[in-house]
């Protein structure tokens, strides 16, 4: 799945230059740990870029890098165990993709190195003391970002002025309660109800959405959840059913039908990742590496699913996206 600026990230000082990295680097091939929490061979073009990235600062799988990846096959109660597996290899650090993923490998070492690719509130869920001095063995980068609640929402209404149910479907995961009260303050902002439903079993979600549409829902949002991802197919099935609109954070769940995606520059996060495994390896330790947030978002409309739908896409939001599928 779609799970989801170099001058940027230049100016911000996240990434140093290579050749003064490579000079820091002790000789030899270096081992390193990748924890998804996803099935292997399902990794999304987000995964898929990360050695290009890490290829720019001289790291090569093969050559000078062994990466030792573990997935889960969607089931988040692995992830401890995996966790441990990789501890257990010597590894000298651990990316962690996710905030599940990073807080299960916090819970197995309090001395490796770890840094989180695309948690949500770092601080919020107790991953780091706070964005700028993690203080701890943890780092990386964070797809949230001030208003950022607010803009998906103001978008949502920009492409649907007459949507005013919208119905979001929760899991157990603990980042979706913390979310929810935020998710709820920008709806109602912009004259919205959101409607609230979990699911934890992949039986629960056509249903789910089901009654989400007998409550009168008009839109439904679906959140960045590997759980979500997994079962998307079901909850795009009874979506048409009920012809509602899926809103989604991930371009991948775009392309798949969804309608409108708006987060983070997946491109930009990745090089960011890279520049900070290339960081620790060089001898950086986490605490002493900021967490990064999004620099640059992509506002990207699925024009065949509006179509399918009857959606008129306003102009000015045509004019806005960053990129359109047609």
């Amino acid at each position: 799945m779609n799970r989801r600026s170099f001058i940027a990230a230049v100016s911000t000082g996240l990434i140093s230059s290579p050749l003064v990295s490579r000079a820091q680097r002790p000789a030899g091939v270096r081992r390193i740990g990748w924890l998804f929490d996803d099935a292997a061979g399902a990794e999304d073009e987000i995964s898929k870029a990360y050695p290009d990235h890490l290829r720019t600062f001289g790291w090569i799988e093969g050559k000078n890098l062994i990466v030792e990846r573990r997935y889960t096959g969607g089931r988040t109660d692995r992830l401890k165990a995996l966790s441990e597996e990789l501890v257990g290899l010597k590894v000298e650090l651990i990316v962690a993709e996710g905030t599940l993923a990073g807080l299960a490998v916090k819970s197995t070492t309090s001395t490796l190195p770890i840094v989180v690719a695309r948690s949500a509130d770092p601080v919020l869920t107790g991953l780091v003391a706070s964005l700028a001095s993690p203080g701890t063995n943890v780092t990386g980068t964070s797809t949230m970002a001030p208003d950022l609640y607010r803009k998906r929402v103001q978008l949502l209404r920009d492409l649907l002025p007459a949507a005013r149910r919208i119905g979001l479907l929760l899991t157990v995961n603990p980042i979706h309660r913390l979310e929810r009260n935020a998710y709820e303050q920008a709806h109602r902002e912009h004259g919205m109800q959101p409607i609230f439903i979990e699911v934890s079993q992949p039986e629960q979600v056509e249903p789910a959405v089901d009654e989400l549409a007998r409550q009168g829902a008009q839109a439904l949002r679906v959140g960045p959840d590997p759980f979500l991802f997994a079962n998307f197919q079901s909850i795009l099935k009874a979506s048409r059913r009920h012809s509602l609109p899926l809103i989604v954070e991930e371009r991948s769940l775009l392309e798949a039908g969804g309608l409108m995606s708006y987060g983070p520059d997946d491109a930009d996060l990745n090089r960011q990742v890279a520049s900070i495994i290339d960081k620790i390896l060089g001898g950086t330790k986490p605490a002493d590496i900021p967490v990064r947030q999004p620099t640059k978002f992509e506002l990207l409309i699925n024009l065949k699913t509006a179509r399918a739908f009857g959606i008129t896409v306003p102009p000015a939001l045509l004019q806005r996206a960053d990129g359109l599928i047609q």
